[in-house]
């Protein structure tokens, strides 16, 4: 740990980008207050488990984790369960682990500091009040990424669907005023970074009260600097004409969509209450790659959901052969408490043994079709950002394309946040192998 006479605070996070935007928020946070972040645990200060509650598994973990990180306290060290675990269970997490002194639901960063002054004069505190007006504007974050920035949009989510529990965790839905979120763009660039990533719940949706989600992808695009503008996660019902045509005429939104799906069967998508049928969320994906030549389609898909049958599932596996998708994102359904698809029938539930075998038909068909596309793109040219060094490999970095493709190649450290042309040699289904043709592609200025 680093010498220093400043408090220091370690934060470690789970889950979603949205998750590793607060974390950044707390970090900011807490620096102005005086505290030294620090990339590990031992004996620092305060100890942070930023928290998602998507899924059991991820719930459990977490409880494990604590009881290891008890471990790295000092006497004096202040332990703290933030984000949607801690707004889900609130008091329980106090019982749970009793080393725990902070329990900090999405809406209360803002007394962060504060909260962590009580810890040291003895004092347990919980902190799961929603607040519809906090978008904390007044705080700078604390990157952890130096090439692209995460920025929050919208918090909240007002759709329904039976396995979520945003709602509960996130309240609902409420959009950042437009120019605020001009303004962070702007500090990004003056940072030096050139791709940022809106985000919300169901990011398209995004709404100021005068401006909507394609006033915020124009106005985002147009700040000079930035050179590429992502967002996640939109739902396939907010695809309007004007957010479609603003995708395919800002030069800097890259041409990807990650459009989460979830079942192919529309009986599955009635009980999941997504809103959409089979046939009009084809129609979607069809009205995207129709205004936008090139673009690249993710999604997320669960398998398993109650009442899903064997002819079910072969809808969801002929959807993912349909419409080409580049990746997914496949889960086993996990019942959460308090959403409504625990309360259904018990003779709906799918046995974890099929929902494992479906699951891994599942895996073998989204990567047999991955695999497809990418070989189709051999041979071609991309503009690539250098994002990081490679976890596998030596001299190696990991750059992404603008359509979302994982490149490898051939580099070090001095290539982080560089543009460069590379050409596609090789895929293994899910990454590509590339050579780099020009080094150090120019950077002109949007706008």
């Amino acid at each position: 740990m680093m010498e220093t006479s400043r408090p220091t605070v370690y934060i470690e996070t789970y889950g979603c980008q949205m998750n590793v935007s607060d974390s950044e928020l707390m970090l900011g946070k807490l620096a102005a207050s005086g505290y030294t972040p620090v990339d590990v645990p031992d004996g620092a200060d305060v100890i942070l488990v930023n928290t998602c509650a998507i899924r059991d598994h991820a719930e459990q973990r977490v409880i494990g984790r604590l009881g290891e990180l008890k471990r790295h306290m000092t006497a004096t060290s202040i332990m703290g369960v933030t984000g949607c675990m801690a707004q889900r269970l609130g008091p329980q997490l106090l019982e749970k682990a009793k080393h725990v002194s902070l329990v900090v639901g999405p809406d209360g960063y803002r007394t962060l500091p504060a909260m962590v002054d009580s810890a040291r004069n003895g004092q347990r505190t919980i902190a799961t009040t929603f607040d519809m007006e906090e978008h904390y504007e007044d705080f700078t974050p604390r990157r952890f990424d130096k090439v692209k920035a995460w920025i929050p949009v919208q918090r909240g989510c007002d759709y329904r669907c039976t396995y979520c529990i945003v709602p509960t965790t996130r309240g609902s839905e409420r959009s950042r005023q437009l120019p605020d979120v001009v303004r962070e763009v702007e500090g990004v660039v003056s940072e030096g970074m050139t791709e940022v990533v809106l985000l919300g719940q169901t990011v398209n949706s995004y709404n100021d009260g005068t401006h909507d989600f394609a006033d915020l992808l124009r106005a985002v695009g147009a700040v000079r600097g930035i050179r590429r503008v992502r967002y996640t996660s939109p739902h396939p019902n907010d695809f309007s004409d004007r957010v479609i045509r603003a995708m395919a005429e800002v030069p800097t939104v890259c041409e990807h969509v990650h459009l989460p799906m979830q079942s192919g069967s529309t009986k599955t998508l009635k009980r999941m209450l997504r809103r959409y049928t089979r046939e009009g969320y084809a129609e979607c994906v069809q009205k995207l790659r129709a205004a936008i030549p090139g673009l690249s389609i993710t999604t997320d898909i669960i398998v398993g959901f109650p009442g899903e049958t064997d002819a079910d599932f072969e809808e969801t596996l002929s959807a993912v052969r349909e419409l080409g998708f580049a990746d997914a994102f496949m889960f086993i359904f996990s019942p959460r408490d308090g959403t409504p698809a625990t309360r259904m029938p018990e003779e709906l539930t799918v046995p974890q043994d099929v929902a494992a075998e479906r699951m891994a038909r599942l895996v073998e068909t989204v990567r047999a079709g991955a695999r497809a596309l990418n070989l189709t793109q051999l041979g071609q040219r991309r503009e690539v950002l250098v994002e990081r060094e490679a976890k596998r490999g030596e001299a190696m970095v990991l750059a992404r394309s603008r359509d979302f493709r994982s490149v490898l190649v051939p580099g070090d450290a001095t290539l982080l946040g560089q543009y460069l042309t590379v050409e596609l040699t090789g895929t293994t289904g899910s990454t590509f192998t590339g050579q780099i043709v020009s080094e150090r592609a120019a950077l002109p200025l949007a706008g």
